[in-house]
């Protein structure tokens, strides 16, 4: 089934700004993807360093989204979507650097939607969310910083 970005904020209640092109099909991926502050990696990928810890506590992501992030100074909201039933979202991650928000799996496509950003897909899988970070030549080497959208 094709998702355009107006069906999907329809069908979630939630808004994107009025500079996105609403009849633009969402992509779906099933590797590694940005969105402004967040990448989403497939859970595979990080080699069994990165898991849910054994205290994690599994929800469903409901209708409505699970807010995964909001923007520096109240921004706006990084949500992941999905239909019922189908994903599941922990927080309580185990990850040697320190950059994670959460570990999803998902048996359909999920969707990471973004005010404005928009929307990209999630194929089934395992992925973990986390903060991105970037060098920042002025703190010297090996300095670092966590991107602001």
């Amino acid at each position: 089934m094709t998702v355009t970005l107006a069906s999907l904020s329809e069908r979630t209640g939630l808004a994107v700004l009025d500079h996105l092109e609403r009849s633009v099909t969402v992509p779906v991926v099933d590797g590694v993807q940005a969105q402004g502050d967040l990448i989403v990696i497939p859970l595979g990928l990080l080699g069994g360093t990165v898991y849910a810890s054994s205290r994690a506590r599994w929800r469903d992501v409901p209708p409505e989204g699970v807010e995964l992030l909001r923007g520096e100074a109240g921004g706006n909201p990084h949500t992941l979507v999905a239909d019922p039933g189908t994903c599941r979202w922990a927080t309580a991650v185990v990850d040697p650097v320190h950059l994670a928000i959460g570990i999803f799996e998902t048996s359909e496509v999920a969707y990471l939607l973004h005010p404005e950003h928009g929307a990209s897909g999630c194929a089934p899988g395992a992925y973990v969310v986390r903060r991105q970070r970037e060098h920042e030549a002025r703190r010297g080497p090996g300095g670092v910083r966590l991107v602001a959208d």
